[in-house]
């Protein structure tokens, strides 16, 4: 892909994960005149709206994924993983909005980015068991569902502070014994 035409991907990308995060129907034209672009700019990168939305989900998976390195060089172990939780919430928060568009055609994107998840979430939790602040051989699947009550906490700063008091009860228990 020339230089130009990626930069031009990347901007459409950008420009749409708002469009859609203020509204989960936003338009296929709508996002094009937001963006500066004309139609045939949009549908030659993404020929569909289910395909635009398949790549502002993957694309944000990827970023969350690679979060996980940067928090474990910044924070604690235990740290990071309140940290990544929190982001991860604040993720599905958004994309709560686009349940209807997250079906059937992007249904596989949504499935394939399970994997990286649940990969991330266990080296989360591998550090904080080196460190001595989790035990040793947690399931990192069931971790993350332990930790799936943050994504069904509505976003507002009393139910934040309600999240984060669940989410210390749940690390409680992941602790060692």
């Amino acid at each position: 892909m020339r230089a130009d035409a990626a930069k031009n991907r990347e901007h459409i990308l950008a420009v749409a994960r708002e469009a859609l995060r203020e509204a989960g129907d936003a338009s296929m034209i709508g996002i094009a005149r937001r963006a500066g672009v004309g139609p045939g700019t949009l549908y030659r990168h993404f020929p569909s709206r289910e395909a635009l939305i398949a790549a502002v989900y993957k694309e944000d998976v990827e970023r969350l994924v690679r979060l996980v390195p940067r928090l474990l060089a910044e924070h604690a172990p235990l740290d990071a993983l309140r940290a990544w939780f929190r982001t991860l919430a604040d993720f599905v928060q958004l994309k709560r909005g686009l349940g209807e568009a997250l079906q059937s055609p992007v249904q596989e994107e949504v499935t394939s980015a399970y994997a990286p998840v649940v990969s991330a979430v266990g080296e989360l939790i591998a550090a904080c068991a080196a460190d001595g602040s989790m035990r040793e051989g947690l399931d990192p699947e069931d971790v993350l569902v332990v930790m799936s009550f943050m994504t069904r906490v509505r976003p507002a700063p009393a139910a934040a502070a309600q999240a984060d008091r669940a989410m210390e009860l749940a690390i409680n228990g992941l602790r060692q014994p």
